[in-house]
């Protein structure tokens, strides 16, 4: 998809955050539209249907978490990107922005190289089609249809359920997923799974992955981090 087709609404209500997004994407082709607090947004997102939204979580008259719920109400637009701005980096507030359904999660301030990486990124992640039978972050190649994994090159043999558990994390890097979310969705509703298992389980790909990307969020859960 080249940047000129791509639609990018940017929320936030301070001027100079806004004015320095619109500059460096513009700068890269996209078309960039803007709007000043949630309702506007919720607004502007009916009327140009973009592919990305990116959303300030702390404004007046909506905030950023109202305005997310209100645009995934929309059918019409469900498979836009939405990624969270804000300051604020505690897990909470991104436990509460994955629930009302955001992709992505971008912390401020920052640099305009790392800003425009990470919308490439974002819209690479779903290539205008929501999901992908292939899922690639870093070095790790995800092939959902053929259940294999690749990692630096190197195929890895994973079970149905380490792989499966992997495939959730990598689909929405960054989101903590509690762990009646992993359970429900990989086990199923129907399974009594204890907490040992998602761990031994958890234990078992970091050993295969051997690095730190999935991250422990005592008392709450797992994430994937890139």
């Amino acid at each position: 998809m080249n940047p000129d087709s791509i639609k990018i609404l940017l929320v936030d209500d301070e001027p100079d955050i806004l004015e320095f997004m619109e500059y460096n994407l513009k700068k890269e082709g996209y078309q960039v539209y803007v709007a000043k607090n949630g309702q506007e947004a919720v607004d502007k997102a009916s009327e140009l249907k973009p592919h990305l939204i990116i959303l300030d979580i702390m404004m007046p008259e909506m905030d950023g978490i109202e305005a997310c719920r209100a645009i995934r109400s929309n059918p019409e637009l469900n498979h836009t990107l939405i990624a969270f701005l804000t300051a604020r980096n505690e897990d909470y507030s991104q436990i509460a922005g994955f629930d009302v359904g955001a992709d992505d999660f971008i912390s401020k301030p920052i640099k305009p190289r790392v800003l425009v990486s990470r919308i490439k990124g974002l819209l690479r992640r779903v290539g205008g089609n929501g999901a992908e039978d292939t899922l690639r972050i870093g070095d790790l190649v995800i092939d959902r249809e053929k259940y294999s994994v690749t990692y630096k090159n190197q195929e890895l043999m994973f079970p149905r359920k380490e792989f499966e558990l992997l495939s959730l994390l990598i689909s929405k890097p960054g989101k903590v997923f509690t762990r009646d979310e992993i359970m429900n969705k990989v086990w199923g509703d129907d399974i009594i799974v204890g907490d040992r298992t998602i761990d031994v389980h958890i234990r078992k790909i970091r050993e295969k992955l051997g690095d730190d990307s999935i991250k422990t969020i005592k008392g709450v859960g797992y994430k994937y981090d890139q």
